[in-house]
């Protein structure tokens, strides 16, 4: 491919009032409404006594910065691209990025829990309203974990040497719900401290993560402690977490006999947690009745299954035992669970954990590319803001299409999201014109036939 004209005979304007970028935007922010997410910010989010009228409207503040978001905006700065060309004949009540700046900047603690009903509600809407879990009903898994994200200078609030020497981090929290069907939604969220303990607040994020039909919380041995483990089991949930080897259990693997071992093979290689390697064969053993934190108190000792896998060690020659005869060496990764499927479906089911990692890492490639303020609760704000506009996407791509449903959300905004459109105006009704041979047409036109339909009638 190459230029169709001299580079003489080409030139640009910005001039064109009628056309906007991200037409995409329509559909999206129109499923957001029919889900209430203005309802919910007017009902739930009062910051009462803010200066400079940083409290007023806040429904179409969170609007805003979630559209911002939807549209790949990662810094207050870049929130300014919703104010382009014909985007105010088709929104109202977009808010200035100053203005949105000033209201994260009021948020305190108090605010930034009521912000995290109304994603907790936002969610339920987003489920009920489109095929965002699909089989839900059944099983569900919960899975939690934390990161690490590197920020600069001193004037964050928060921000700490942790776990990575010489790196100043805040260290969110999340959870994450998926079915063996459907891609993670992010079920809560928590910002943290850069010291704060990889479990701390773990036990309250299992208590909001609901559902209807079986829950199962599966986490890295950084969770592995009485308190999580009692917080599932109040919350009617059942745990699947990595427990690493102390003392305890390493008896307990080395006590099991040989002929007790299964072989498995991987349908998609996994990641090895202490090399990195891809593998696709191990072997996997449980030992029925494990008991759990036994020098606690009786009142917080848990039994379960301990279900091991081990894997050669092939940076480690084999070696010599009775009779002469080489034995391989192998490194063993043991889980604490009370989930009830057969043995080699409870190792795979709690292998998939990994999905929690592309959550994560989309984060990092979107709105938490960067933590915009100074003040701590400003970013909690705009983490709790980017896991609505993140479980958004996830929605509209489950109306588009099979492919748009498990598609990540990078796609979800090239395909669906960042479509240029002509806004023509007649007989007081908006029509948008976009381009010819779209790829992805059906899917959008899947998308924005049915969130302009008629509500059913109850």
């Amino acid at each position: 491919m190459q230029s169709s004209h001299a580079a003489s005979a080409v030139s640009a304007a910005f001039d064109d009032q009628n056309l906007i970028a991200d037409a995409g935007l329509v559909p999206v922010m129109r499923l957001a409404e029919r889900c209430g997410l203005s309802r919910l910010v007017s009902e739930k989010v009062m910051l009462t006594g803010a200066a400079n009228g940083a409290g007023a409207a806040a429904d179409a503040k969170v609007t805003s910065i979630v559209a911002g978001m939807a549209a790949g905006a990662d810094s207050i700065d870049d929130l300014h691209l919703l104010r382009h060309g014909a985007m105010p004949a088709v929104f109202d009540g977009i808010r200035a990025r100053s203005t949105l700046g000033t209201f994260l900047r009021a948020f305190t603690h108090g605010h930034a829990l009521q912000l995290h009903a109304v994603h907790r509600r936002f969610l339920g809407a987003l489920a009920a309203h489109t095929p965002l879990l699909p089989g839900a009903g059944v099983t569900a898994f919960v899975d939690v974990d934390s990161t690490h994200k590197r920020v600069y200078g001193r004037a964050k609030q928060g921000a700490e040497y942790g776990r990575f020497k010489g790196i100043r981090t805040l260290h969110p929290l999340l959870a994450t719900i998926c079915t063996p069907r459907s891609r993670p939604v992010i079920a809560a969220v928590r910002m943290r401290r850069g010291k704060a303990a990889d479990a701390r607040g773990a036990p309250k994020l299992v208590s909001e993560a609901g559902c209807t039909g079986m829950r199962i919380l599966r986490a890295d041995s950084q969770f592995y402690n009485a308190g999580v483990i009692a917080a599932c089991r109040r919350a009617g949930a059942r745990f699947s977490i990595t427990t690493g080897m102390n003392p305890s259990i390493k008896r307990a693997v080395l006590s099991i006999p040989n002929d007790a071992w299964q072989k498995i093979s991987y349908p998609n290689a996994v990641e090895d947690p202490d090399t990195g390697d891809l593998i696709s064969d191990a072997e996997v053993a449980e030992i029925p009745a494990y008991t759990a934190f036994a020098s606690r108190n009786k009142s917080e000792r848990v039994t379960a299954r301990l279900i091991v896998r081990r894997v050669r060690d092939l940076a480690k020659p084999a070696h010599h035992r009775r009779a002469g005869k080489l034995f391989p060496i192998w490194r063993y990764h043991p889980f604490f669970t009370d989930n009830p499927a057969p043995t080699l479906q409870a190792e795979r089911e709690h292998r998939h954990h990994a999905v929690v990692e592309q959550v994560i890492a989309d984060s990092k490639a979107s709105a938490l590319a960067h933590l915009p303020s100074a003040h701590f609760h400003a970013n909690a704000a705009w983490l709790t803001l980017w896991a609505m506009a993140y479980n958004l996407l996830r929605a509209a791509g489950a109306l588009a299409s099979a492919f748009h449903a498990k598609a990540t959300t990078a796609t979800l905004r090239a395909h669906l999201v960042h479509v240029p459109a002509r806004i023509a105006r007649s007989a007081r009704r908006l029509t948008l014109h976009l381009p010819q041979r779209w790829p992805w047409q059906d899917a959008w036109a899947q998308l924005f036939a049915t969130v302009h339909a008629p509500p059913e009638t109850p």
